[in-house]
């Protein structure tokens, strides 16, 4: 008889039990998402900017939790980019505006305007930017074809060509190729090139024409590339790029450092130092952005 009463209440409580889990699972599932360590209210994404230029259609999978994405678009179908976006990311393509790399197969249609070979970078030759011919390919056949792939914008390289050949003309060629970009993409980063973008400065009293950030590599780290190995930069330099990127953040670029290191309690201050500031960064262990 004792039995018989207690089983029914037994089920009873099993069932209210159960309720009580359900409900408890439906209310934390119906929750907003708790931010992870370090990321702003509401940001879904665990790293807000990577830099990926080694790598292709079959390595998708490399740049999940990124949310902008730099990558060269030479090497991704349009399909393949407009998952990335339909995803969420923002798809940024690379653009060699002032040197050459042996791999393109245009590498050879271009031999007579090479200016010289790129230190530390023997695959890569500089380029005579202020040729017109160079810079219709440019305008009208290299950036369009990336454009109709969906890229949201341009990750623009070698600009410090005007550094090492401080003419008229290079500072020219860049100013329109890069005026040219900015038309066709809002999004235009222009990696290095703080000689070229004082003088625009100077000369302009502005830089939004042909830009809308600045990505500035090492500048809390260095690379040694004799040994093959990562440090840290000299005093100099950080203080160099440090006023270089505070001094266009205040006309309103965005800034975005890329840094070279495998030294975690490093990564850990530039992420600090990053976040201090509202740059945007990236970390790579390897030299070729893989």
């Amino acid at each position: 008889m004792c039995a018989i009463r207690w089983i029914p209440g037994l089920l009873r409580q099993d069932l209210r039990l159960r309720v009580a889990v359900l409900t408890l699972l439906i209310t934390i599932a119906m929750l907003p998402p708790v931010p992870l360590p370090g990321m702003a209210e509401g940001q879904p994404w665990p790293h807000a900017y990577g830099v990926f230029l080694s790598l292709d259609d079959s390595d998708l999978n490399r740049l999940v939790g990124f949310e902008t994405v730099v990558i060269d678009a030479q090497y991704f179908s349009a399909d393949s980019i407009r998952t990335l976006r339909q995803s969420g990311h923002k798809v940024l393509t690379y653009l060699n505006l002032g040197a050459i790399e042996d791999f393109r197969p245009y590498y050879d249609a271009w031999r007579d305007l090479f200016l010289g070979p790129y230190e530390n970078w023997p695959e890569e030759q500089w380029v005579d930017v202020s040729n017109i011919r160079w810079q219709r390919f440019l305008l009208e056949d290299l950036a369009p074809a990336m454009v109709a792939k969906g890229v949201d914008g341009f990750f623009v390289d070698n600009c410090d060509v005007y550094a090492l050949f401080p003419r008229e003309g290079i500072y020219e060629g860049l100013a329109t190729v890069l005026t040219g970009l900015k038309s066709l993409r809002p999004t235009v980063i222009i990696n290095s090139g703080d000689a070229f973008l004082n003088a625009y400065f100077q000369r302009n009293g502005q830089v939004n024409t042909i830009l809308s950030g600045i990505n500035q590599e090492t500048v809390l780290t260095a690379i040694d590339f004799a040994t093959d190995t990562f440090t840290t930069s000299t005093p100099q330099d950080r203080t160099h790029y440090e006023n270089y990127v505070s001094r266009y953040a205040a006309e309103g670029a965005g800034i975005y450092l890329l840094e070279y290191t495998r030294d975690p309690e490093l990564a850990k201050a530039i992420g600090a130092y990053c976040r201090g500031k509202g740059y945007q960064y990236y970390i790579s262990d390897s030299i070729e952005l893989d």
